[in-house]
C-alpha cells in the first residue's frame, strides 16, 4: 500500500491553498475530494470579495482555477468518500469508499461545515437565486431590498443586523414565540429600526418567480392560518453543522462537532493531524479566511515532516 507523505481530505479553499503549498514544496499530496468538490462556493454565484479579483468571480469558477493550480505543481486528485481513520499510529490509514485503504504519514482535514436549511420546497432549488445562508458573502447584492432572515440564535440576530447595512428592511422569521438568542443581541436586533418580527411562524415552501425568489410562505402557529411575506432575498441562519463524523471522536472536537486546534495554529491533538477551513472555523467562515488556514496548515504540515521521520513517498 503506498504511503503519501501528506492527504488532503476537501477541496474548498482551505483543503486547495493547503494543496497548492505542499505541491509547490514537493511532497506530492493527494487530495480527497467528496460529493461535493470545491465545497460551500461550488454553490455560490457572483464572488466580490476574494482578493485579487476587481470585477468578482463565479464561486465555481474560482474553485476550478484553485483546483488546476494545484494540479499544476503536481497534487492528485482522487474522488472518494472517507469513511473512517485511525489516528492511533503513524503512518495514518483512512478507509476511503471506491478506493479501499489509503496511508499517510500527515493528514490536513479540511472537510468544512454544511449550513443546515429548513428543508422546504422552493428552498435548494433558488440558491444563489435570492436564497444565502452567508450574510457576510451575500449582502451587499440586496441593496435597497426587503429580506427576511429565518432562525431565532444568536448568528440569526447578528446577520439580520448586519443586513441592514443594505436592505431596506429586515424580518425575522422564527418558529416559535421566545428566541434562543443571548439578551444583548436580542436587543440589539429590537432597538435596530430596519428590522421587523414574525414569530410563532413555520416556513412552508419559498416563493419564486423568474427572476427568482419571490415571497416566503409560513403558517402562524398561533392561528393556523397560512400567509406569504414578500420578499427579494432569504437568509437562513439556522446553523451549521461541521463534516466530522468520519472521524469517530479520534481528533478533538467541541461539543458542536468543530475540530478543536491548538491556538494560533492548525494543530489538532493528534500529532500530524491538522485542520483548516470551516471544519474549525466557528467565527469568520469566509474564503479567504479558509484559504489563510489553508496555507498555515500545510506550512506546518511540512515543518511536521521535515522534524519527524517520513516514510511517504
Amino acid at each position: 500500500m503506498t504511503t503519501y507523505k501528506s492527504i488532503v481530505i476537501g477541496t474548498g479553499p482551505s483543503g486547495l491553498t493547503a494543496a497548492i503549498y505542499l505541491a509547490r514544496a514537493n511532497l506530492n499530496p493527494l487530495v480527497i475530494e467528496g460529493p461535493e468538490p470545491g465545497g460551500q462556493l461550488t454553490t455560490t454565484t457572483e464572488v466580490e470579495n476574494f482578493p485579487g479579483f476587481p470585477e468578482g468571480i463565479q464561486g465555481p469558477e474560482l474553485m476550478d482555477n484553485m483546483r488546476k493550480q494545484a494540479e499544476r505543481f503536481g497534487a492528485e486528485f482522487r474522488t472518494g468518500w472517507v469513511t473512517s481513520v485511525d489516528t492511533t499510529k503513524r503512518p495514518f490509514t483512512l478507509q476511503v469508499e471506491g478506493m479501499g485503504e489509503l496511508s499517510a504519514d500527515t493528514l490536513i482535514i479540511s472537510t468544512g461545515a454544511s449550513a443546515k436549511y429548513l428543508g422546504i420546497p422552493g428552498e435548494k432549488d433558488n440558491v444563489g437565486r435570492g436564497v444565502s445562508t452567508c450574510a457576510t458573502c451575500d449582502g451587499f447584492f440586496f441593496r435597497n431590498k426587503k429580506i427576511i432572515v429565518v432562525g431565532g440564535g444568536d448568528s440569526a440576530m447578528e446577520e439580520a443586523n448586519f443586513l441592514t447595512r443594505f436592505a431596506s428592511e429586515v424580518e425575522i422569521v422564527n418558529r416559535r414565540d421566545e428566541l434562543r438568542a443571548s439578551r444583548i443581541m436580542q436587543d440589539r436586533a429590537r432597538q435596530n429600526p430596519k428590522i421587523k418580527w414574525s414569530l410563532n411562524r413555520t416556513p412552508l415552501e419559498v416563493v419564486a418567480g423568474d427572476n427568482g425568489v419571490q415571497g416566503l410562505k409560513v403558517r402562524n402557529n398561533a392561528t393556523g392560518q397560512e400567509e406569504v411575506i414578500a420578499t427579494e432575498g432569504l437568509f437562513v441562519t439556522i446553523g451549521h453543522t461541521p463534516n466530522t463524523k468520519f472521524l469517530g471522536g479520534q481528533v478533538t472536537t467541541d461539543d458542536h462537532g468543530y475540530i478543536v486546534v491548538k491556538p494560533g495554529t492548525t494543530e489538532t491533538n493528534v500529532p500530524g493531524i491538522f485542520a483548516c477551513g470551516d471544519v474549525q472555523d466557528t467565527k469568520y467562515r469566509q474564503a479567504i479566511t479558509a484559504a489563510g488556514s489553508g496555507c498555515m496548515a500545510a506550512l506546518e504540515c511540512e515543518r511536521f515532516l521535515e522534524e519527524h521521520a517520513a516514510v511517504g513517498v
